[in-house]
């Protein structure tokens, strides 16, 4: 495996069934994204809850809130994929109030948010409208072969 996915939990209530899933959106988005792999890497993803979420929003981006999801990349923006390329960290509360809200699954939500991290930690953003469009079309287009719905289709 070019890329070995570690699902961390530090919050209990979260599925058990989520680390195929994760590893899958991960993969995908790795091979459309047309990312090298230069060896060796490993990604981590938090599966955590609002509580810490908000402390690790506060800390590193300066916002008082809990956020949906986090991204702490390790690589060069759009630099070669090995050794250990970052942390993408999800708030459990926030992802389920999110996917109610959106009227979609939870693990669709789960998915999504996976893929929007994991290209954060690639380089991309979404600062920009030309950025925005940029990403959300490559996570469309990611989340399509997963078989999950355009999140941006509203």
């Amino acid at each position: 495996m070019p890329l070995e996915v570690a699902v961390i939990r530090n919050d209990d209530a979260w599925p058990e069934d989520l680390d195929p899933l994760a590893e899958r959106a991960v993969l995908e988005a790795l091979k459309q994204s047309k990312a090298k792999v230069k060896g060796a890497a490993e990604l981590s993803i938090l599966l955590t809850n609002d509580e810490e979420q908000h402390a690790l929003n506060r800390e590193w981006r300066g916002k008082d809130s809990p956020t949906n999801v986090l991204s702490f990349p390790q690589i060069e923006p759009f630099g070669p994929v090995i050794g250990i390329i970052g942390d993408i960290t999800l708030a459990r509360e926030t992802l389920e109030r999110e996917a109610a809200e959106q009227g979609v699954s939870f693990t669709d939500h789960f998915t999504h948010l996976v893929v929007h991290g994991f290209l954060h930690i690639l380089g991309y953003d979404h600062l920009t409208d030309a950025e925005a469009l940029q990403m959300e079309s490559l996570e469309t287009q990611i989340l399509g072969s997963l078989g999950v719905g355009d999140p941006y289709a509203q």
